[in-house]
């Protein structure tokens, strides 16, 4: 490989940034989560675990939901995910942030790395941080936030973690986008109403390692009024062996929110493209999914959401089979705050369906020895308990 030739890559960002203005935050998770008390600190402890069972009428032998990096196991009981959590927050009188945790579960498995890509080394112990960052809030302007390190993904609207989700189970694009990028980050309110960011990172997935190149973004967050925002977000970047800039990564996600204290309804759709380098002819591959969510929360306790969706992966270069796919789910979520502490008990109804060359979903029995039979559609029952603690 080749040194990083710096002055190529000034001249590529250059280009990058003239097809899009730079830009702004990071990723919105449609849940916020309030403090249970006034905050008393920048310092915050936090910790996580869910645990679920999906119930899958196909049931299939090998308990794995196919083509899943996120809730995998059906027709079990799964603790999918856990994290401690320890962030110091930027101010203005005290400048330094950092973020550092520790996560496991099924969850952290593979949601780290795309089909058949090469992963870095240690990556089987790298899956278990959950975020490992330092950040700096300059005086520049209105303020010009810089973080480096692991850090939450620019791209999407769903977070990896569930209680920050209206849904349990998360949508087609959230899961087949990076969740957490590793680089450096900035951004900069230009006004109450716009942010720009940009970020560098070492790629898609952070823990693959195709090459030794960097990969870049931009970001516009936009609020025409206080309750909507509009989020433009592009990825740029050589994820395969070969770098040259015909078989780069390009992927654009798009995300309109309209956000009360009791409704949320948002928009989410996403594009990508690349050449594949390796294959005759470079044929080139093609992504598009979309969603919408609901979330009405009734009163302090009970919320109920709605998502259908749709996902299609025409060469399979994401799922890994060439596929659409449908889904509908919709959830009933009751919550008890206990001081520092929220519970939440979900109640989800999933319907998937897969058409294609490669589409299906795993179902009972085996077509041949070790080779799970597929169906075209499956329905879940999901039950799911969510515990979380903040400290303020």
């Amino acid at each position: 490989m080749p040194p990083l030739d710096f002055r190529s890559v000034a001249v590529r960002m250059v280009f990058l940034l003239s097809l899009i203005t730079p830009v702004c935050g990071l990723a919105q998770t449609p849940v916020t989560e309030p403090p249970p008390v006034e905050k008393t600190s920048d310092w915050h402890l936090s910790a996580y675990a869910d645990l679920a069972y999906l119930l899958d009428f196909n049931f299939p032998e090998n308990h794995l939901w196919r083509s899943r990096t996120t809730s995998q196991r059906v027709n079990e009981l799964a603790p999918n995910m856990g994290f401690l959590n320890l962030t110091k927050e930027m101010t203005t009188d005290s400048r330094w942030g950092m973020e550092v945790g520790m996560q496991g579960g099924y969850d952290a498995k593979t949601f780290g790395f795309l089909q058949d890509e090469p992963r870095v080394g240690g990556s089987d112990t790298l899956r278990h941080i959950q975020r490992a960052n330092v950040s700096y809030l300059a005086p520049v302007g209105n303020g010009l936030s810089i973080q480096a390190g692991l850090f939450n993904s620019f791209i999407g609207y769903e977070s990896f973690y569930a209680k920050d989700n209206a849904n349990y189970t998360r949508s087609w694009i959230a899961d087949n986008t990076p969740y957490m990028m590793f680089g450096v980050n900035a951004r900069y309110p230009v006004n109450d109403r716009l942010t720009i960011a940009g970020f560098i990172i070492n790629g898609y997935y952070h823990l693959s390692h195709p090459n030794d190149q960097p990969s870049y973004g931009t970001q516009i967050v936009y609020r025409p009024v206080s309750e909507v925002t509009v989020t433009e977000t592009l990825y740029a970047g050589p994820d395969q062996n070969k770098t040259a800039f015909e078989f780069w990564r390009f992927y654009l996600n798009s995300i309109v929110e309209r956000k009360t204290d009791d409704f949320i309804l948002a928009f989410s759709y996403d594009i990508g493209t690349e050449s594949i380098a390796n294959q005759p002819g470079a044929p080139r591959t093609f992504v598009t999914g979309g969603n919408i969510v609901a979330r009405w929360r009734i009163d302090s306790h009970w919320a109920v959401a709605l998502r259908p969706e749709f996902y299609w992966d025409r060469n399979g270069r994401w799922t890994g089979h060439e596929q659409l796919l449908k889904a509908v789910t919709t959830t009933v979520e009751y919550a008890v705050p206990f001081g520092w502490t929220r519970t939440r008990a979900r109640l989800e109804y999933r319907w998937d369906e897969s058409v294609g060359a490669g589409g299906g979903f795993y179902k009972g029995g085996d077509v041949a020895p070790g080779t799970p039979g597929l169906t075209g559609s499956q329905h879940l029952l999901i039950m799911a308990l969510l515990w979380s603690f903040y400290s303020p």
